[in-house]
């Protein structure tokens, strides 16, 4: 008897990881339907409070958060206190690799958030179990530094308005990929894009009441966009057409 309410347990959990809504645009898509049990076991799932930090530029880099709900905002503090807003991660992201020991940023919600942490312990067995998963991870490497690479073109050679297309496109595409990203949820204020883009809150305000003046987006409310015309914004963050910046 004592027995089986632990099985019922490690049931329920497997079940939870079965019905994840984001497991297969996750890392844990490496893991078969076989191997949820020690998926399961492994993860912890925590719900973080909109505002709570719950991870630090320079601690030890002992977990790994993989969001399955909500926005996190991923930012760097300057020597003077300020916050340099890195990138902004939703459901599917890992955070938490890091190139040395430590977290290269921070991380705090912007909504309620919802997430599974791995101890480094537990990821290192699930990916000696797991082949596929190590690949996954490399794989995920490889795309964060492209994405800063593409973030540094963004600060250092495009225009407000390559900018502003530029995230308004990636992050629908990320977001709402089923609807190719024409309906954009914005958890984040203009302030904290603005942030990102290396624009003023002014700039970013301006152009985005350009877009919509041209019928290039529909402002829903300030957290929601729909993207009216997402190829000439595609184009436009390539670079294929002249855009003059917004002072």
């Amino acid at each position: 008897m004592g027995a089986r309410p632990v099985i019922l347990v490690e049931e329920a959990r497997r079940e939870h990881c079965h019905k994840c809504d984001v497991r297969q645009k996750s890392v844990c898509r490496a893991i078969d339907d076989a191997g949820l049990a020690k998926l399961s076991a492994a993860a912890v799932i925590v719900d973080v409070k909109k505002g709570e930090t719950f991870m630090m530029e320079g601690d030890p880099a002992i977990d790994f958060f993989n969001v399955t709900h909500g926005t996190v905002k991923l930012f760097k503090l300057m020597h003077d206190g300020r916050q340099q807003v890195v990138g902004f991660a939703g459901a599917g992201y890992l955070l938490g690799l890091a190139v040395s020991k430590a977290y290269a940023s921070s991380a705090i919600a912007i909504e309620p958030v919802r997430m599974c942490r791995f101890s480094r312990t537990k990821l290192r067995t699930l990916m000696d179990d797991f082949p596929r998963l190590e690949a996954l991870l490399l794989e995920i490497a490889c795309d964060e530094l492209a994405a800063a690479q593409e973030q540094m073109l963004l600060l250092g050679r495009k225009s407000a308005q390559e900018r502003l297309a530029s995230f308004l496109v990636s992050w629908g595409a990320i977001t709402n990929p089923c609807a190719h990203g024409d309906r954009v949820a914005l958890p984040m204020t203009r302030g904290e894009i603005a942030d990102y883009l290396g624009l003023t809150i002014e700039t970013v305000s301006r152009t985005f009441s350009k877009f919509k003046a041209e019928k290039r987006i529909q402002t829903l409310s300030n957290d929601e966009v729909i993207l009216l015309d997402r190829a000439w914004l595609e184009n436009l963050a390539e670079g294929a057409m002249a855009s003059p910046s917004l002072a």
